[in-house]
C-alpha cells in the first residue's frame, strides 16, 4: 500500500524527501509532427539542440498524445483521464463554456500539494472564460506562477499582445513568442530562493509551429526556398529548438540537470494547413484532427541523466494520459482518490526496468477528419471504428446536436492494423484477422 507523504515524513525528514525527488519540466510544442524534427527522420529542418537532447536520453518511437487536436489532448495530459470523461471534447474557443472542471484534480495540484514549486508558461487551452471569472485559472489547476495565453499567440509569434501574468495582462510584448515563453521560464527558474532546496513542476507550452506562423529572420533564412510558407514554417520549429535549448542551457547552469526530469513532446499531429502546407507526420498516415497515427503520435523525449542511460530507444505505446501516474510515482505522492484514471505509470522504462502496457489506449472525436471517428491501440494491433452519429463537421464548441451524438452514438465499421509491419495503416487486416477484430472490439 502507498502511504501518504505525511505519515512518510514522520519516518524521514521531509528535507531528505525532497532531496530524493526529481524536478519535472514537461515540454510541449503546438502541432509539431511526428516527422517534424531531425532525429525522427526529417533531413530539412534544423533541430540541434532537441536533435542533441535526444542523444542524451530516451526517445520514443511510440509516443501518443490523448486526442488528435490542442484541448483535449492537453486536458488528458494534466488530468490523466481521457478527455471524453472530462467533457473536453474539442479545442476550446476564447468565451466557450467548456472547461476543465475545478473538481478535476491535476498533475500540478497534486504535486504542489506533495510540496513541489508550480509553474505553466505559454498556451492553456484549458477554458473558455480565461482570465475572466466564472472558471478555474492555471492557479486554481496548481499552478503558483503563471504567464499564458487562452489559446495561440496573437495576432501572431511576433510581438504577442495576448499575455496574462498570475492575472494581469501584460500588455504588449517585445520579441517572438518560444522566446519570450522560454525566458520566463527561466526567470522563474532564477527567481527560485534555493534551487537545490524545493523541487519544481515546470510546464512550458510553446505556440510553435501553430498558425498564425511568425519566424524570425535569422531562422527563416536557413530555408532559403520559393513558398515563403516553407521558410516560415521551418524556421518556426528552428525558433522553438533554439529557445528550448536556452532553456536546457539555464537548467545546467543552475546545477539542475542531474535530478532534473525533462520530457518533450507534442499535443498532436501536424496541422498541414493550406497556409502552411509543410509540417510532417513522417511515414504515419494522415495529419492533425484524425485518429490515424499521423494525427495522434508524436515526438516523446525524456532525458533524466540520474536514471536514464543516454542514447536509448523504446517502441512500448505511451501516452500523455500516463503522465499524472508516472510524476506521481517519482515523486512518490499519492494517486488523486475516487476517480478513474485512464493513464498508467511508465516509471520502471525511465529506470531502465522492464514496462509493458496493460491497458490498451483509447481515442475518441466525434469531428475526426475522415470516416473513422474512434481509434484503441493494444500492443501492435490498432483497431478504427465509425460512429452510428459522428456529429457535426464544422465549429468548434458543443452543440445539443453534438450532445446527443456523443451520448448515443455506436461503432461500426470496423478496421484493423498491425503497427509493427504496417505502420502507414495501410493494410486492413479486419478480414484476415477476425479473432484479433472481435477480441478488440469487445
Amino acid at each position: 500500500m502507498r502511504l501518504p507523504v505525511w505519515i512518510f515524513s514522520i519516518l524521514v525528514p521531509f528535507s531528505a524527501i525532497q532531496a530524493e525527488r526529481p524536478s519535472f519540466i514537461v515540454v510541449l510544442a503546438d502541432d509539431l509532427g511526428f516527422g517534424d524534427l531531425g532525429c525522427y527522420g526529417n533531413d530539412s529542418i534544423r533541430t540541434p539542440r532537441i536533435d542533441q537532447f535526444a542523444t542524451e536520453g530516451l526517445r520514443l518511437t511510440s509516443c501518443y498524445s490523448a486526442h488528435p487536436n490542442c484541448s483535449p489532448s492537453r486536458a488528458g495530459l494534466m488530468t490523466g483521464r481521457t478527455p471524453f470523461r472530462l467533457g473536453i471534447y474539442n479545442w476550446i474557443p476564447m468565451f466557450s463554456p467548456m472547461h476543465v472542471q475545478r473538481s478535476e484534480v491535476t498533475v500540478a495540484t497534486l504535486l504542489k500539494r506533495a510540496g513541489y514549486d508550480t509553474c505553466h508558461v505559454g498556451k492553456w487551452h484549458l477554458n473558455g472564460q480565461f482570465n475572466l471569472p466564472g472558471q478555474p485559472q492555471p492557479d486554481d489547476h496548481g499552478f503558483e506562477h503563471w504567464f499564458s495565453t487562452q489559446n495561440n499567440a496573437l495576432p501572431n509569434h511576433r510581438n504577442p499582445v495576448n499575455f496574462v501574468r498570475n492575472g494581469k495582462e501584460t500588455g504588449p510584448l517585445s520579441g517572438y513568442s518560444a522566446e519570450l515563453v522560454a525566458d520566463e521560464a527561466i526567470r522563474w527558474l532564477r527567481a527560485r530562493p534555493d534551487p537545490k532546496q524545493n523541487p519544481f513542476f515546470l510546464f512550458v507550452c510553446f505556440h510553435e509551429p501553430h498558425e498564425p506562423i511568425a519566424s524570425a529572420e535569422e531562422f527563416q533564412k536557413l530555408y532559403p526556398h520559393p513558398d515563403p510558407a516553407y521558410a516560415a514554417h521551418h524556421g518556426n520549429i528552428s525558433q522553438l529548438d533554439a529557445s528550448f535549448g536556452k532553456l536546457l542551457d539555464t537548467v545546467d547552469q543552475l546545477g539542475l540537470g542531474e535530478d532534473t526530469v525533462v520530457f518533450f513532446t507534442s499535443d498532436n499531429g501536424p496541422a498541414i494547413t493550406a497556409m502552411h502546407p509543410h509540417g510532417s507526420a513522417g511515414p504515419l498516415r494522415d495529419k492533425k484532427g484524425t485518429v490515424h497515427d499521423g494525427g495522434i503520435r508524436v515526438p516523446g523525449i525524456i532525458r533524466w541523466p540520474a536514471e536514464i542511460v543516454a542514447g536509448s530507444k523504446s517502441d512500448v505505446p505511451v501516452s500523455g494520459l500516463d503522465l499524472l501516474p508516472t510524476l506521481c510515482e517519482l515523486a512518490r505522492t499519492p494517486l488523486p482518490e475516487g476517480r478513474q484514471l485512464d493513464g498508467v505509470s511508465f516509471a520502471p522504462m525511465l529506470k531502465g526496468n522492464t514496462f509493458r502496457r496493460t491497458k490498451p489506449l483509447y481515442w475518441q472525436f466525434n469531428r475526426a477528419k475522415g470516416a473513422a471517428k474512434v481509434a484503441l491501440r493494444n500492443g501492435r494491433w490498432k483497431l478504427l471504428a465509425t460512429l452510428t452519429q459522428p456529429g457535426p463537421k464544422t465549429g468548434a464548441d458543443l452543440t445539443k446536436q453534438e450532445m446527443l451524438a456523443i451520448k448515443t452514438a455506436e461503432l461500426k465499421e470496423f478496421e484493423l492494423y498491425d503497427l509493427n509491419a504496417d505502420i502507414q495503416e495501410s493494410k486492413d487486416l479486419s478480414a484476415k484477422e477476425p479473432e484479433v477484430l472481435n477480441r478488440l472490439r469487445h
